[in-house]
């Protein structure tokens, strides 16, 4: 990583107020980039974070695309993160049209926005594992596997895909066009994400009450994934596009298969570290379908980026219950501690 490339250099960044969103503008301010965040209002949320940076900064849907056009120019950024989502696969069945709404028309206003912006160079677009056919194979997917997905959230995702494809075919083919790269990452957890009905806040919050966790499918298996990890290669993609136009224009971020672990675990895991009786249990009833198996194939990331994920399963647990038990918000530090974690 190449902590000098990002100081000063001026960066877009959608969806701030989110959960990587938060953890990836500390990081680039940390390394002195001059970063412009752009999310619909959380309520405060982000502020108790320190996430965000400028007490003028307006918060604005990526769904209105004047608006986009205007802060966006306003910028004049080198460098586009897309973040912004409806991030949740249960909440697309109970909310489908904004789910699509967000995630592929705002991906088309994101890039149309850059295509009137000459101060462009690269612009990163996060899609999802889930944006994958998953056709029960049993192995984990390539960049170069058929895209779909059944309920709203992945199908979404398949689609953000194609609307990427399509501008980078249609409007940034020239020498000096913008490099637009998709970065496709999932599993990822750590500290500060506080959804509704996903597996870390859920754990987190029953611990807190002191019951026990409500648990769908504990034998699910994933490939989890520390949150750095996953931004890790997101700015090393933004780095290597910088510098190399035959970049492939698609990665996969995710851990060694061989780590993947099942939720039982995970649970287990979270619970003796929690410790003071933390406990799960399996809930009842009739839940939306989840795939048993999920994982990614990485080797593009590390042929072309030298990226590699640099916390294993266990660390990666004991990082985010720790950000969840302590008093104060370790996520400077643990920044600071991954850093180093980073070959020279």
């Amino acid at each position: 990583m190449n902590r000098a490339f990002w100081r000063g250099r001026r960066v877009f960044l959608t969806g701030h107020t989110g959960f990587k969103g938060t953890w990836l503008t500390r990081w680039l301010t940390m390394l002195g980039a001059d970063v412009t965040g752009y999310s619909i209002d959380d309520g405060g949320r982000a502020d108790a974070r320190g996430a965000r940076l400028k007490p003028d900064l307006r918060f604005d849907d990526v769904r209105d695309l004047a608006r986009l056009r205007a802060a966006m120019s306003e910028a004049a950024p080198e460098i586009v993160v897309h973040l912004a989502a409806q991030a949740l696969v249960r909440a697309s069945y109970d909310e489908p049209v904004t789910t699509f709404t967000t995630n592929v028309t705002g991906t088309v206003h994101v890039l149309e926005a850059i295509r009137s912006l000459p101060s462009v160079r690269v612009a990163v677009m996060a899609t999802s594992d889930k944006s994958y056919a998953n056709s029960g194979a049993g192995r984990a997917f390539t960049e170069d596997d058929p895209l779909g997905g059944n309920d709203p959230y992945s199908s979404s995702k398949a689609c953000a895909e194609l609307v990427i494809t399509s501008y980078r075919a249609s409007f940034f083919r020239g020498e000096d066009a913008p490099r637009i790269v998709s970065v496709r990452a999932g599993n990822v957890i750590g500290g500060g994400d506080w959804a509704k009905d996903r597996l870390v806040p859920d754990l987190v919050r029953a611990f807190r009450a002191g019951t026990p966790a409500a648990i769908r499918y504990p034998d699910a298996t994933r490939p989890w994934q520390f949150v750095l990890d996953a931004l890790h290669g997101y700015l090393r993609a933004a780095e290597y596009a910088w510098e190399r136009g035959d970049l492939p224009e698609t990665f996969n971020f995710g851990p060694d298969p061989r780590e993947a672990r099942s939720v039982r675990w995970l649970a287990d895991t979270m619970a003796a570290r929690w410790g003071g009786g933390a406990a799960w249990h399996v809930t009842g009833g009739v839940h939306p379908h989840e795939e048993p198996l999920l994982a990614l194939d990485s080797a593009r990331a590390r042929q072309w980026l030298q990226w590699k994920p640099l916390l294993g399963a266990e660390s990666v647990v004991a990082w985010t219950t720790d950000w969840y038990k302590s008093a104060r918000d370790l996520t400077v530090e643990q920044i600071e501690q991954f850093m180093e974690l980073i070959p020279a």
